[in-house]
């Protein structure tokens, strides 16, 4: 599933680094969230980030948990 994420670029982490790129987004997700992505930039799909839905409902329950709780800490 692709998932857009154009309304996070240009914002701060909580630590202070400017997400300039779904790659960035990406990166964040992964360290933040713990959550793996595909940055869209590498299907030719920015501003948009790629997670894979093979896996159980619960998984992916946690997984969108993880993300929405990363992406509030955005400023």
């Amino acid at each position: 599933a692709y998932i857009g994420c154009a309304s996070l670029i240009g914002r701060r982490t909580p630590k202070g680094v400017v997400l300039e790129d779904d790659t960035a987004v990406a990166n964040y997700l992964l360290n933040e969230g713990r959550v793996a992505s595909v940055p869209g930039a590498a299907y030719g799909l920015s501003p948009y980030f790629r997670i894979s839905t093979a896996t159980g409902e619960e998984v992916l329950t946690e997984a969108i948990a993880r993300i929405n709780a990363a992406v509030a800490q955005v400023e």
